[in-house]
């Protein structure tokens, strides 16, 4: 019998019980997009919605197909420009996380 559980499993886990994991999550998914790391953004990304808002619900609130969503945040994911801001957006007001740019 194995004592393990799944990675997946455990982080998203973490991300429900965990508020302020969950944000820096959420930083480090748009971090890494930044940084031209897009199958690890959008998995992070695809972490946050399992275990916080669900895709149902996130189609609700971007007005994106189900299936669509499910698509665009697999690994291998393509999300329009438009299609990932809207994304982003429901999940930053999910965690109360209100975006600001800064200039180093």
């Amino acid at each position: 019998m194995a004592l393990t559980r799944d990675y997946k499993e455990t982080v998203v886990a973490r991300i429900q019980r965990d508020r302020k994991f969950a944000r820096a999550l959420y930083a480090e998914a748009l971090s890494a997009l930044l940084d031209g790391e897009t199958a690890e953004g959008l998995s992070m990304l695809r972490d946050l919605v399992h275990a916080q808002i669900t895709f149902k619900e996130l189609a609700h609130q971007t007005g994106l197909g189900e299936k669509s969503l499910h698509r665009m945040l697999n690994h291998n994911g393509n999300p329009t420009a438009r299609n990932l801001g809207l994304i982003v957006k429901s999940i930053a007001e999910d965690l109360d996380i209100k975006p600001r740019v800064e200039f180093a």
